[in-house]
């Protein structure tokens, strides 16, 4: 399909840890379906798979990662006081991995979101700068890895705080239509009815969590949800089974993705301007300062 006669795709990848795996799987379930993605926002773990599509990393590349990644190519035990471990680790395996790493070489336009620790707001990267620091600010979880210093001294932490679900960001990539890939749709099925105070703070976070995921949820046009709920967000060594439920729940998808895309065309012009108006509003609601690093300091709206 011509890209003039098509709307934009963008992909809305959600932080989730080892269950992020599962975004690869959806990965290859548009590509074998001819959907093409035209830009990427991640968030901690979203954001690594998204880097690495957006580098020019084939699928089987990518997937290989996928199976090969372990939480000691992440991190390492610091005496930081400021975390357990730091992910210097995971900066170094990215940039041995990725065949680009600086943004104004991606084939597609990509964006990390981090944290800023300090300010509460979330950081975009995206346009200029180094892939592998923003990717690894972007999945700097706080209380356990060391915040991630950059050059204008923001400590950085994970996106996930701020925006699991980058939707918005997505759109402000330019996407007409924008698919998010939500791999904590599910919860946490392993832990079953809360037995402990310790059951009770998780399930408890992932109502906050699923709350302040809702206003991105609205801001795209159809959610991915793999079923991935019983697999804990530390179980690497499942990546098989992450990126087969990835890859069932994008196949699932693709008939009501194929039915936008045909209702964009149709509509068009008249489509794309509506669209576009309503980007510039959603992007209107995110006040932003633009660095001269290519970051931006976003203010999310309360949910």
């Amino acid at each position: 399909m011509n890209r003039r006669q098509r709307p934009t795709i963008g992909l809305a990848l959600s932080g989730g840890a080892a269950r992020g795996i599962a975004h690869i799987g959806v990965l290859r379930a548009l590509s074998e379906n001819n959907i093409t993605i035209d830009c990427i926002a991640g968030t901690s773990a979203g954001s690594i798979v998204g880097g690495a599509w957006a580098a020019g990393l084939s699928l089987e590349q990518t997937e290989a990662i996928g199976r090969s990644l372990r939480w000691r190519d992440v991190g390492r035990v610091t005496m930081s006081r400021l975390g357990v471990q730091s992910n210097e680790r995971l900066e170094q395996f990215l940039r041995a991995q990725l065949p680009v790493t600086r943004f104004e070489d991606l084939k597609i336009p990509f964006a990390a979101v981090a944290t800023d620790l300090h300010s509460g707001k979330a950081v975009v990267m995206r346009d200029h700068g180094d892939v592998p620091f923003a990717i690894r600010a972007s999945c700097a979880i706080p209380g356990w890895y060391v915040p991630v210093t950059d050059s204008r001294g923001r400590q950085l932490v994970d996106g996930g705080l701020v925006a699991v679900i980058p939707s918005s960001v997505a759109r402000s990539l330019g996407a007409d239509i924008v698919i998010a890939v939500d791999v904590n749709a599910e919860g946490a099925k392993f832990l079953g009815p809360a037995q402990s105070v310790v059951g009770i703070l998780l399930q408890s976070m992932l109502v906050i969590q699923r709350t302040n995921s809702s206003y991105q949820l609205e801001v795209s046009d159809l959610v991915v949800k793999p079923r991935v709920g019983h697999i804990r967000w530390d179980e690497m060594g499942r990546a098989k089974e992450l990126m087969a439920a990835g890859y069932e729940a994008g196949l699932e998808c693709v008939p009501a993705i194929r039915a936008l895309i045909e209702a964009a065309i149709k509509e068009a012009p008249r489509w794309y301007h509506l669209r576009r108006r309503k980007k510039i509003a959603v992007t209107s609601t995110l006040p932003s300062t633009r660095y001269s690093d290519g970051s931006d300091s976003l203010i999310l709206p309360e949910s």
